[in-house]
């Protein structure tokens, strides 16, 4: 089952496994795992065991059968890279992504070592984008140089929900960043001068930049609907994509996309 979905940098959701465990400060207010527990009692083929890893085989041709190119973000629900998925299940996963050349796949994850690893003896599919969760110092900044280990087309960072300062980043190799902080009744605030340096960063090392959201935090610091904070970031929304993609993701005119 792939589903249209309402995140800003992509076009669909495509799940072959739901369900994660968590590993650092980014996973303490999972949206995946509240959307599986209403999932569940909604009685949604796929989640009868809410947010427990499981493998949904039945799922793996669906990207085969549509042949409009389309941008699929891969397992919103899960986590490719979780230790509990076996080795030959990521091949099936990638042999689907390397039959559908039409279409772009990305592909997210935190357990950025074992990527690491998957990848050293296997090629990645050149329509695959590949990326890690940079929430913090501690814990997503060191995933950022198993990243560059990885020979993918396209390398890039998800700085969500950006819960501090990461201080000063590396991007050599990297393709695209997106920032974004943390949505919900529970969010934990952004706040704008941390937002801004990684934008900054970008702009100094030529990385496309995207600024994804506020969440539950405007920029002035006070709690309110995510929708309500908005996107822009010092009066402006930045909708930079790494390279043009065959559907614009954006309706932005204005949004940039470098060649």
């Amino acid at each position: 089952m792939t589903t249209v979905s309402s995140i800003e940098w992509t076009e669909q959701t495509w799940n072959p496994t739901i369900g994660c465990t968590k590993i650092s400060p980014g996973c303490k207010h999972c949206y995946a795992e509240a959307m599986a527990k209403r999932l569940k009692a909604m009685g949604t083929p796929g989640y009868e065991n809410g947010f427990a890893l499981t493998l949904l085989p039945d799922r793996l041709g669906d990207p085969i059968k549509r042949r409009k190119p389309t941008v699929y973000f891969v397992n919103s629900m899960s986590d490719l890279f979780h230790e509990r998925v076996p080795d030959a299940y990521i091949a099936k996963v990638l042999a689907v992504i390397d039959q559908t050349p039409q279409h772009t796949y990305q592909i997210l994850t935190k357990r950025a070592a074992r990527m690491a690893r998957y990848f050293k003896t296997r090629a990645v599919p050149n329509n695959a984008w590949l990326g890690v969760s940079v929430e913090d110092r501690k814990y997503g900044v060191p995933r950022i140089d198993h990243l560059r280990k990885v020979p993918a087309s396209i390398r890039f960072l998800s700085v969500e929900p950006l819960l501090s300062d990461v201080g000063e980043l590396d991007l050599a190799d990297i393709h695209w960043v997106i920032v974004g902080g943390e949505s919900g009744p529970k969010a934990r605030p952004m706040k704008m001068e941390w937002a801004e340096a990684v934008r900054l960063q970008c702009q100094d090392q030529g990385v496309a930049f995207f600024f994804k959201q506020w969440g539950g935090w405007g920029a002035d610091g006070k709690k309110r609907a995510k929708a309500a904070n908005g996107r822009e970031l010092c009066g402006r929304t930045w909708d930079e994509m790494p390279i043009r993609v065959i559907r614009r993701i954006s309706a932005d005119p204005g949004a940039a996309a470098p060649p």
